[in-house]
């Protein structure tokens, strides 16, 4: 046998960095559709992964708990690991919303672990930057009791990062390199002097290195499995990160502010399977098909609710990735941003209540309304509209067309030829604070604004001599080391 581990047949990204849209239809590379997992006597068994991420138990959208949605999910999903008889489920990163989720999220993730136990599948999870490492950490060792395997954060010992994966028959199938959201204290030491330009291109070969050390360890790995059993095996990664081109939308958060923005695609190594979190649209990188973001199982915000929610169904045969099949996620809860006038919204409200009849989950909505005037008793006018409506309105906010047009005409004015006054009525405006708060409590705000103002322009005679004292005491020090320095 000619080599230990033969790379994918699909194409390897080492030049194109774009990264496109997932397609919600199969990218068939033997086959459309699934086919039966099985294992022969000769040949490499067959290995079926379910890739999906970024779950955020636990979040509170607008006050509101997403714990129906993730219940709704988590009864699918089990149901898809059943059904297509996988066997290996890879979680890449943010299992929770927070490194404090709440007792409801632990108890819906126990659950779920003790659920997939059940079904004879093995499990994977992945730190992400939102979770935290002591939580996750807590039950890791009751958990791989439960054919449960959890890597929150870099090992001191790197082979505790290369895992086996097996398949239904308990053959080994494909060898992993468990790799989670990478800090940037883990990896690279800080030095005094360096600049920002220097720590990026510090954090991104430590990321490169991690990720390079850790695969041939896969694939010595992967080479003791060709001796003892004389098939091929494919080495998978994961990863939780900002990929170069990569779709963001609004609960996205920054993972390297101030230091690496994206990492290249062209920096990984050539594994057959790379499972990607952190991006919450499903998307491939680089137009690979065999690196790719699964994407959050829920909207997170307003902004993901056009796109439609999958989890990634990888078949593997003869070493090498064959077939990556979306599987589409059911619409749980519909989310809907509006931006209408006043009038038009009775009418849109309707037709998203009718539509939305069969869900299982009321609606939620975000209201944008297009007016120039202030419009005191907002919230109450749309209350009206909502109170015989299945659904609820999470937020409202009012775009003014006119104020935005008089913004993008003073835009290339600079702060020198602006008052501090104008500045702060600018930052007021653009906020959500001017459509949330009535005129008074508006006016309340910007007499407070303007005393803090005051005080700063106008100090206190207290102040003064304070300021007073401390500068004579600058100038005396200042004359004591010049002596020095002459004598």
């Amino acid at each position: 046998m000619a080599s230990t581990h033969s790379p994918s047949n699909i194409d390897n990204p080492q030049s194109s960095l774009d990264l496109t849209p997932q397609s919600t239809q199969p990218d068939t590379l033997q086959s459309s559709e699934p086919d039966e997992v099985q294992s022969t006597e000769q040949g490499t068994p067959q290995l079926r992964v379910l890739h999906t991420s970024d779950w955020h138990l636990g979040q509170h959208f607008f006050g509101n708990s997403r714990d129906e949605e993730h219940a709704a999910f988590i009864d699918w999903l089990l149901g898809q690991v059943e059904e297509h008889q996988v066997d290996a489920l890879i979680i890449a990163g943010d299992i929770f919303d927070t490194g404090t989720p709440p007792s409801y999220a632990r108890a819906r993730y126990s659950q779920f672990v003790a659920a997939m136990q059940n079904t004879g599948c093995q499990l994977v999870v992945l730190g992400g930057n939102h979770d935290s490492v002591a939580t996750l950490h807590e039950s890791r060792e009751l958990l791989a009791c439960l054919n449960a395997s959890v890597t929150a954060t870099v090992t001191e010992d790197p082979q505790d990062q290369i895992l086996t994966l097996k398949n239904r028959n308990g053959d080994v199938g494909g060898i992993l390199c468990a790799i989670p959201f990478l800090r940037q204290r883990d990896l690279v030491k800080s030095r005094a002097g360096d600049s920002s330009q220097d720590k990026q291109q510090q954090l991104m070969k430590a990321m490169s290195d991690h990720y390079l050390d850790l695969f041939q360890l896969a694939e010595k790995k992967a080479e003791q499995q060709v001796k003892q059993q004389g098939y091929l095996l494919p080495i998978l990664a994961t990863g939780h990160m900002t990929c170069v081109g990569g779709q963001l939308s609004e609960s996205v958060r920054e993972l390297y502010i101030g230091t690496l923005d994206a990492f290249p695609a062209g920096l990984f190594p050539k594994a057959d399977y790379i499972a990607l979190g952190h991006l919450h649209r499903p998307q491939k990188v680089a137009n690979s098909e065999h690196i790719r973001y699964s994407g959050s199982p829920i909207p997170l915000s307003f902004d993901e609710s056009s796109a439609a929610k999958q989890v990634l169904l990888a078949d593997f045969n003869d070493g090498e990735l064959t077939q990556v099949t979306p599987l589409e996620i059911p619409l749980f809860r519909r989310l809907k941003s509006l931006q209408c006038t006043l009038d038009e919204l009775p009418k849109l409200l309707e037709s998203i209540a009718e539509h939305g009849e069969e869900d299982p989950l009321m609606p939620w909505l975000e209201v944008v309304i297009d007016a120039d005037q202030y419009i005191s008793d907002l919230q109450k006018q749309i209350q009206q509209h909502t109170d015989v409506l299945r659904l609820e309105i999470l937020r409202v906010r009012r775009k003014r067309t006119q104020q935005e047009r008089s913004l993008q005409q003073s835009s290339k004015e600079t702060l020198a030829e602006l008052e501090i006054s104008d500045v702060f009525e600018a930052c007021l405006e653009q906020s959500e604070l001017s459509e949330t708060l009535e005129e008074e409590q508006l006016q309340t705000l910007t007499g407070l604004f303007n005393q803090v103002v005051d005080s700063i322009q106008s100090p206190s005679e207290d102040e003064k001599k304070a300021d007073e004292k401390e500068v004579a005491a600058n100038k005396a020090q200042s004359g004591t080391k010049l002596q020095e320095n002459n004598a």
